[in-house]
Parts: structure tokens; C-alpha cells; sequence
């Protein structure tokens, strides 16, 4: 029983968590303004930077970054050290399933009408707080992407792509995690799932040939940001 509470805990709170807007709430507390009322009317990091400049826009990617860290250190000390639970004898599963539904949250938040960013950077602070390693190597595929191609979504798909197999392989042969390895790299995927088709509309451009490169200025005047 105390495992299904463990599990409930954690999607309840990291969903919750991640619903928060960093966007909105930063704005509010610094501006008393609603930046969905401002500029493309985006609640997300390019908006906070053309509306309101780098003080606010560096607030909003802080808090962001660090969501996904503490939503992920918040269950594993709920969940290990209090209910005293772990699951497939590794520390690290709950952290995933905290990395997936803070993500569900960000992307699809209940308190914002289920519209959120596109959980790239979100994606890998909670793998960083998870597995250092494959956090590593998974930003080093993106950044490569992004240096040969100049497109900043085919480097996030491709670093999600990379998640859940750096993931395996390094868990299967490097970590030896056992009876963790399927589990993990099973929400690791879903993760990979969720990136990509949040991405849909990046894809679409990228096969019109209409998709902004890095660096370039943009078409029109709308957020095209991962965050």
C-alpha cells in the first residue's frame, strides 16, 4: 500500500509543481503585470525577454531550470526517506516518474488552461538531477544538432531521441542497474514520446522547409521557444 501512495504522491506533486508558470508567476511578483497581456501574449521565456528585458527573462529561466531539480529531490526524499519505499531496489525510478509528470505539467499545466512550453530545458534539469551522465551526453547530441544543422528543434529531438537509449545503455552496461533498467528506460521514453510531439509543429516546418535557423531572424513575431 505504501508503494501506491508513493507513486500517487509523486504524479499529484510534480504534476501540480510543474503547472507552476514561471513566466507568469516572475512577472507578476516583479511587474504586477500578466505578461499573456504583453508582446506575443506568450507565457514563456522569448516573451519575458522582448517585453520586459534580461532581469526578468533571467528570473523566469532560473526558476524553470530549477523546477525540474527540486520536483525530483522533493519525491525522492518523500518517498525514500519518509515512506520509506523504493522501487526495482533503485533510487532512481521515482525520479523519473517525477521527471515525466513535472514535464505533463510544464506542457500541459491545469492552472494556465493546458497550455504550456515544450519541456526541453525542463527535461533536462530533471535528468540531470536523475543521472548526471546521460544528462551530459544527451545535451552534448543537442548541441552538436544545433552546430551542424542550426535548427534548435531537430537538436531537441534528437536529444530526446538520445535520452532514453544513453539511458539504457549506460544503466544495462556501464551502472548495472538490474531490474531498474526496462522501468527506467520505459519512462525515459515516454519522456522522448512527449518531446517529440511537441515538436509536431517544429517537424512540419522543418519538412516545408519554413522552420527559422538558429541565429536567424524570425519570419513573424511568435515564441518558438522549447522552454
Amino acid at each position: 500500500m505504501k508503494e501506491v501512495f508513493a507513486v500517487l504522491f509523486t504524479v499529484v506533486f510534480s504534476y501540480l509543481f510543474g503547472s507552476l508558470n514561471s513566466a507568469i508567476i516572475v512577472c507578476r511578483v516583479w511587474k504586477r503585470q500578466d505578461i499573456r497581456d504583453y508582446g506575443s501574449k506568450n507565457a514563456g521565456l522569448t516573451n519575458v525577454l522582448r517585453v520586459y528585458g534580461k532581469g526578468p527573462a533571467l528570473a523566469t529561466l532560473i526558476c524553470d531550470l530549477a523546477k525540474g531539480v527540486i520536483a525530483v529531490v522533493i519525491c525522492r526524499i518523500v518517498v525514500h526517506q519518509v515512506m520509506g519505499v523504493e522501487f526495482f531496489g533503485d533510487p532512481r525510478f521515482i525520479g523519473y516518474i517525477a521527471g515525466l509528470f513535472v514535464m505533463l505539467g510544464h506542457c500541459f499545466p491545469v492552472f494556465y488552461g493546458f497550455h504550456g512550453g515544450k519541456g526541453v530545458l525542463l527535461a533536462a534539469t530533471t535528468l540531470l538531477a536523475i543521472d548526471p551522465l546521460t544528462c551530459v551526453l544527451s545535451l552534448s547530441v543537442f548541441a552538436l544538432l544545433v552546430a551542424l544543422t542550426k535548427y534548435v528543434s531537430v537538436g531537441s529531438i534528437c536529444a530526446a531521441i538520445a535520452y532514453p537509449t544513453f539511458t539504457f545503455l549506460l544503466q544495462k552496461f556501464a551502472y548495472d542497474e538490474g531490474y531498474a533498467v526496462l522501468p527506467n528506460t520505459a519512462v525515459a521514453f515516454l519522456i522522448c514520446v512527449l518531446i517529440i510531439y511537441l515538436h509536431k509543429p517544429n517537424i512540419q516546418r522543418l519538412m516545408a522547409g519554413t522552420e527559422n535557423k538558429f541565429g536567424a531572424k524570425k519570419k513573424q513575431e511568435e515564441d518558438t521557444e522549447n522552454g
